[in-house]
């Protein structure tokens, strides 16, 4: 079993004062290599291959990293199945990993980001989920999207390690933490995790 996330660039086209391109590359490569772990196509599309245990915490990694450029977001439909095919390359992969991560993005609506297996009744509760926390991640600020992200890719750190990090105050990364949902998040991580061991 693996994870397949279909992503694409909201308002890719718009300018920014940070290159998305560059961003969405580096928080890729830290899944894996390309082409084998993560592709990006159609210039504001992208796919990563990833153990299903990581997708949802890669789901809000990447969503933080794009955050934290004005105007930008990103659409995420992560599929879990099997990997039948694989290529040097993740764009020639097959399986249903790869049929559910596309159904899944393909059905999108008001949410940016949701989850399909073979398993409705397994999907249903962390969908809602998703969409109750998305509520506050989807209004992220730069500044919030940039202490979540520093938290995912620093999880043993402290606030006070963190401010040093980001070179902001421990009070700042503490108020940052909270109104961005991180509790929230944390146990969506949790049960996610614990969830993946019943599939």
């Amino acid at each position: 079993m693996i994870a397949i996330i279909t992503g694409d660039i909201i308002n890719s086209t718009e300018k920014a004062s940070v290159n998305w391109l560059k961003e969405l590359k580096s928080v890729l490569n830290q899944y894996g290599s390309s082409p084998e772990k993560w592709e990006i196509y159609r210039g504001d599309s992208f796919q990563l291959k990833l153990p299903v245990e990581k997708a949802i915490l890669a789901a809000f990694h990447i969503k933080a990293t794009i955050k934290q450029i004005k105007n930008k977001d990103v659409r995420m439909g992560i599929g879990i199945g099997m990997e039948h095919y694989v290529s040097e390359k993740i764009s020639e992969s097959n399986g249903t990993a790869y049929q559910n991560s596309g159904l899944c993005f393909e059905s999108l609506k008001k949410s940016n980001l949701a989850i399909k297996s073979n398993d409705t009744e397994w999907d249903e509760p962390i969908n809602i989920m998703l969409e109750l926390v998305l509520f506050i991640a989807d209004k992220w600020t730069e500044s919030q999207a940039e202490v979540i992200k520093a938290i995912i890719e620093n999880p043993k750190k402290n606030q006070n390690q963190l401010a040093e990090l980001l070179e902001k105050t421990q009070s700042t990364i503490s108020i940052s933490l909270d109104r961005s949902g991180y509790d929230s998040l944390q146990r969506i991580f949790g049960y996610y995790k614990k969830q993946t061991q019943l599939i």
